[in-house]
């Protein structure tokens, strides 16, 4: 399973990610869990400078924008590729 995180305070561009990711999820079928991150020291684990943060498998794959759709389905779809590449 793809564990996808959100990171941010809530507000309305980590909203319009958490759609997107949730999406793309839908659609494309993905067997995926979506956390949203809002703890501010949780946040900066991760080598972050503004939010909102997109996370894959741990994976930091953008942050301080809001990413296409597009984007989000490679990245998901990469994710999966190498889920199954460790399996």
């Amino acid at each position: 399973m793809i564990t996808v995180k959100i990171l941010g305070s809530g507000c309305a561009n980590c909203k319009k990610v958490e759609g997107i990711v949730r999406k793309v999820i839908s659609e494309m079928g993905f067997d995926a869990e979506v956390v949203k991150v809002t703890d501010y020291a949780e946040i900066m684990q991760y080598p972050i400078l503004s939010t909102p943060g997109l996370v894959i498998n741990e994976k930091l794959v953008c942050f301080g924008r809001i990413p296409s759709q597009a984007e989000v389905t490679t990245w998901l779809a990469d994710a999966v590729v190498e889920e199954e590449q460790a399996a």
